[in-house]
């Protein structure tokens, strides 16, 4: 048992984290088929980068008044105030300084995780992860008690990095260490079960010869996510759906379902459940988005940048998952090239240097 395995069997038993202790936790994750290739792990996180520098200046909008300034997003659209591209968000910041620290670490210390995020200048930081960065800073509390009580996306769009220590290795300790990751920031039932399912659903896509069937990535995140979340209240923002009450899964389960039924465009599913930085918005908007278009990862992102409010983080979210099930060879070439690479203001390259960190420190066969 490690050290982290303990702390998370103490938090659950004191109730410390928003979370059902599912069957997940005990289930070692497939080995990776003989003909993997690491590139889909490069493919995963670049994918992620990518998504969001692609979104990140448009972000926020409503997809029909960045239609109406910028027509179809298919490129880096310079900032409106810097006028750079390809620059990062708190997505790209927050996914690769977790990433920088399991190889600095050899693993997850979730402790120098929680300083290296309250240390560091996040770029478009979200009130979440504000409050737990002031609360780490300022409260004299524990890390584990930091984070917010709160179901935004913002723990669920710096989680892919996670699983990268595990490839080679596959161990139920990867489920411990994501589950404390996320509660660095977001310490709550739909966010930290909306991780663990991401992250397994990430695994099995690495693995994966061709995309799913478009049902799967429903019933996929509804059978991950179930028994982590089990019978949560949470209600939408408002819209058409404003009158439900329950937990994050069912809501996801409800909603693509029906749209799955009448073959909505990824536009008009994500107009009916709104696509900000709500859970209920953002997870069945990148799972929608990925339903209809994971076997093409640029039309995949390009409809996640277009049609989508938050679109930055549902780029991010679906270009890891189209990242990891293609690689990075399949990546658009010049979405690649032109990629910063920042995680600072001034730090270009970055993320592909630590890119090639984790391929030489995780990547090697035996």
């Amino acid at each position: 048992m490690s050290a982290n395995a303990d702390l998370l069997g103490r938090l659950l038993e004191e109730a410390l984290i928003d979370l059902l202790r599912g069957a997940l936790f005990d289930l070692v994750p497939t080995a990776m088929p003989a003909t993997f290739d690491w590139d889909r792990v490069d493919g995963m996180l670049l994918g992620l980068a990518i998504g969001d520098a692609l979104g990140n200046t448009t972000e926020s909008m409503l997809p029909a008044k960045r239609r109406e300034l910028y027509g179809e997003i298919r490129d880096y659209v310079p900032h409106r105030r810097w006028k750079s591209v390809a620059t990062p968000t708190d997505d790209t910041q927050l996914a690769f300084w977790t990433l920088d620290q399991l190889l600095l670490d050899d693993g997850l210390n979730p402790e120098h995780l929680a300083e290296r995020f309250s240390s560091e200048r996040i770029f478009g930081i979200g009130s979440a992860v504000s409050h737990a960065m002031q609360a780490l800073r300022l409260s004299g509390r524990p890390w584990y008690e930091c984070g917010a009580a709160s179901a935004g996306n913002g723990a669920l769009m710096r989680i892919a990095p996670m699983l990268v220590p595990y490839v080679r290795s596959p161990s139920t300790l990867l489920w411990t260490d994501t589950a404390l990751s996320a509660i660095v920031t977001h310490n709550d039932a739909a966010s930290t079960s909306a991780c663990l399912a991401f992250v397994a659903i990430l695994w099995r896509l690495l693995g994966m010869e061709a995309p799913p069937e478009p049902s799967w990535w429903r019933r996929e995140y509804v059978r991950l996510a179930r028994d982590l979340e089990g019978e949560t209240w949470y209600t939408p923002r408002g819209g058409p759906f404003a009158d439900y009450h329950g937990p994050l899964w069912r809501f996801v389960d409800k909603r693509l379902t029906a749209a799955e039924a009448v073959e909505l465009s990824t536009l008009d599913a994500c107009e009916q459940w709104w696509s900000g930085a709500y859970l209920l918005e953002t997870v069945p908007s990148a799972l929608y988005i990925l339903a209809r278009h994971a076997g093409d990862p640029e039309e995949a992102m390009v409809r996640a940048v277009n049609d989508t409010k938050d679109n930055d983080t549902v780029a991010a979210i679906v270009g890891a998952a189209v990242g990891a099930l293609h690689g990075a060879s399949a990546l658009p070439t010049r979405w690649v090239e032109q990629l910063s690479g920042r995680t600072r203001a001034d730090d270009d390259g970055e993320v592909q240097r630590i890119v090639v960190r984790a391929r030489e420190c995780w990547g090697r066969i035996g």
